[in-house]
């Protein structure tokens, strides 16, 4: 019977995790478009060279647990890659602006946070966790896109905003995944 509430509660938590999932995806692409009507320059600009964050997955025919623990790696990178923009702007600025780019970049920062919690709980053996990607430096943005000054970090933040829809994405696949296969299996 205790065994059973464990099962439950687990589903629940992952049913919890995929819908975080997608609504913090819907929040990037409003995230992008705010950020896209803040610099009218790049609306119609699609960023050149390859994705930011570009790593194999830990084996050729992943289980979905080992998909969830794909798409926490590279989140947990995306919040650094963010946290890292934010400062950047507020530097750039002299001071924290209250807009609703703002508003919206910062929720998302806390949804991110609270869908890293989620997917890390559901990993909690950890058996099905990636190997960790090296440290980021935040010096490093500048470095991934060609330009340089204001333009390099408008566009380094076009190709994070752009990561963080891709990323979000990928994870709401692979937690509906991994529910579905928890509610086949309770079906059972």
């Amino acid at each position: 019977m205790e065994g059973q509430k464990d099962s439950e509660l687990g589903r629940s938590a992952t049913a919890r995790a995929v819908a975080l999932a997608h609504l913090l995806q819907q929040e990037c692409k409003n995230l992008l478009e705010l950020y896209k009507e803040r610099e009218s320059f790049l609306s119609n600009h699609v960023p050149e060279g390859e994705r930011l964050l570009i790593f194999d997955l830990c084996t050729d025919t992943p289980s979905s647990e080992q998909r969830v623990g794909h798409a926490h790696s590279a989140l947990s990178r995306c919040l650094e890659m963010l946290e890292c923009l934010i400062a950047r702007e507020v530097e750039e600025l002299g001071e924290e602006i209250e807009g609703e780019y703002e508003n919206v970049r910062n929720t998302v920062k806390d949804r991110l946070g609270h869908l890293l919690h989620s997917t890390g709980a559901l990993l909690e053996n950890g058996e099905d966790v990636c190997a960790p990607l090296p440290d980021f430096h935040c010096v490093q943005g500048l470095d991934e896109v060609e330009g340089t000054g204001s333009f390099a970090t408008k566009l380094w933040t076009y190709k994070v905003l752009l990561e963080l829809i891709h990323w979000t994405d990928m994870a709401a696949h692979a937690l509906r995944l991994l529910h579905s296969e928890q509610e086949n299996e309770q079906e059972t």
